[in-house]
């Protein structure tokens, strides 16, 4: 009981740390979509040690930016958290293209 009260203090201590760290990679993990609907500028972004809504929360409004291997920038903002995993909701300037699922973006 003792290592896993440990454990689980060491990783709120990461994620604080995180969560002040100037930059953060995350990864895109898929267009915002539904059954019938694309939404082509917004994308579900999956960030690393997040593990529940609160957590991502606290990235609200914060801005992203993806770099394509041509060296473009394409930038963004976190406007919220997306279920209950620790997934947030970006939305850019331009719609990214279909090559930017599961790469990676800076979260500033």
């Amino acid at each position: 009981m003792i290592k896993r009260v440990k454990r689980i203090k060491n990783e709120e201590l990461l994620n604080q740390f995180l969560l002040k760290l100037i930059m953060v990679i995350g990864k895109v993990i898929q267009f915002r979509r539904g059954k019938h609907t694309v939404k082509e500028r917004h994308f579900l972004i999956e960030i690393p040690n997040l593990k529940n809504r609160k957590d991502a929360e606290k990235f609200v409004g914060k801005e992203v930016e993806w770099k394509s291997p041509a060296g473009k920038i394409i930038k963004g903002k976190i406007s919220g958290a997306h279920g209950n995993n620790g997934v947030v909701r970006a939305i850019f300037e331009k719609g990214l293209p279909g090559q930017a699922v599961t790469t990676g973006v800076d979260i500033k």
